[in-house]
């Protein structure tokens, strides 16, 4: 892949404490061309959003340190980071989930059970586009 167009990829972090869906999904972003970054626990990934200002992070709620709520409050109340797009991306599906994630700042909320990898990738090109 040519430097210039490797620089100018849209940057995705994903913030996931499963190793293996974390790792299977930054291969499929990366394969997309995508520069993915990833933390297994809500206090490095709010770290590594506030570093690398991603183009759009996908963040699970259920994980060790800091959970993705709180993590969702800290980037929504710091003005470097308030804008980020941030999509939820969960399992826990109910109702009031989903209206907690988007009360609390989340661009959209995606249910991991619900998703193929393929079916995700597409929705996240239609969202970087």
């Amino acid at each position: 892949m040519p430097l210039l167009i490797r620089y100018m990829a849209k940057k995705i972090c994903i913030i996931e404490d499963e190793k293996a869906l974390l790792d299977m999904y930054k291969i499929k972003f990366e394969s997309e061309g995508y520069k993915v970054f990833g933390a297994s626990d809500g206090a490095t990934g709010l770290d590594l959003v506030k570093k690398e200002k991603p183009d759009l992070t996908l963040l699970d709620l259920v994980m060790p340190k800091m959970d993705g709520f709180s993590v969702l409050k800290e980037l929504r109340a710091d003005a470097e980071t308030k804008k980020l797009v941030v999509y939820v991306f969960s399992n826990l599906g109910q109702g009031n989930e989903i209206e907690k994630g988007i009360e609390d700042g989340a661009n959209g909320y995606f249910i991991k059970s619900n998703l193929t990898p393929t079916e995700l990738a597409l929705k996240v090109k239609a969202i970087l586009k």
